[in-house]
């Protein structure tokens, strides 16, 4: 059985106060969800914030990205046992946002998975098509291309320890969702291709999904046997909005 991860990705937004406020009104909304594993990315600069207000609760925090080096002269960079050391239990790697404004390539996301993995994260490992690559009929290319390059050199033990999430790029912030049935197909192509690296261990992968998640749909993609959990944007930086998706 997988357990759901419902993860919220708050992106450039909130302060350390706010972060705080957050945290202050959504925690007793989510206090008795023992169904899922609850996770809160905000902004590196509010993550001590973040921690101290999630202590005690059912609430993890996870960082937004990092750098797949240790330490080093790496101007703005932040690096898995940084975030590890002020608390983070999890990070996103990988974000569209990512690879489309920081040019991240498979090759980096497999080199900062890694990284996280070293400092005893969990890498939320985030792979989806682009608008023009759905149209085109180049979705499984994609997502096949993605997981050879970012995901297939892991080890077997180090792929146990990964969470994944397919996030079709053309419905993030755009309010297009993917149909409950187009996404759930995109985790099994995604499944299937990972058990020719993984084998059974493919079975046990939790495959989130990301994309315009809101309180309104999230039940029917959770209805999807193939769908693990989701990677939420915009509907997470309300404590009702991301409580009622957590709740679904």
């Amino acid at each position: 059985m997988r357990r759901p991860v419902l993860a919220g990705n708050w992106k450039m937004y909130k302060t350390a106060a706010e972060t705080t406020a957050f945290l202050k009104s959504f925690a007793p909304l989510v206090s008795k969800s023992t169904h899922a594993e609850i996770v809160i990315c905000p902004p590196f600069v509010n993550l001590p914030a973040a921690v101290a207000a999630a202590h005690g609760t059912n609430i993890e925090v996870g960082g937004q990205d990092l750098f797949w080096l240790r330490e080093g002269a790496y101007t703005g960079e932040i690096s898995a046992p940084m975030l590890s050391a002020v608390g983070c239990r999890w990070v996103i790697v990988g974000h569209s946002e990512r690879r489309q404004y920081f040019h991240e390539s498979d090759e980096t996301v497999l080199k900062k998975t890694q990284a996280a993995l070293t400092a005893g994260l969990t890498p939320i490992v985030c792979v989806g098509e682009r608008l023009e690559e759905r149209e085109s009929g180049a979705t499984e290319s994609v997502l096949r291309t993605q997981c050879a390059g970012g995901i297939a050199g892991l080890t077997q033990e180090e792929f146990a320890r990964i969470v994944i999430a397919y996030e079709p790029v053309w419905a993030i912030g755009t309010g297009k969702t993917a149909t409950p049935e187009i996404a759930a197909h995109a985790h099994r192509v995604l499944r299937a291709e990972l058990a020719l690296y993984f084998g059974e261990a493919a079975q046990s992968a939790r495959i989130l999904y990301g994309g315009s998640v809101k309180p309104d749909n999230v039940k029917d993609l959770m209805a999807q046997e193939e769908i693990d959990g989701a990677l939420v944007g915009g509907a997470s930086l309300d404590p009702a909005s991301f409580a009622a998706i957590v709740n679904y």
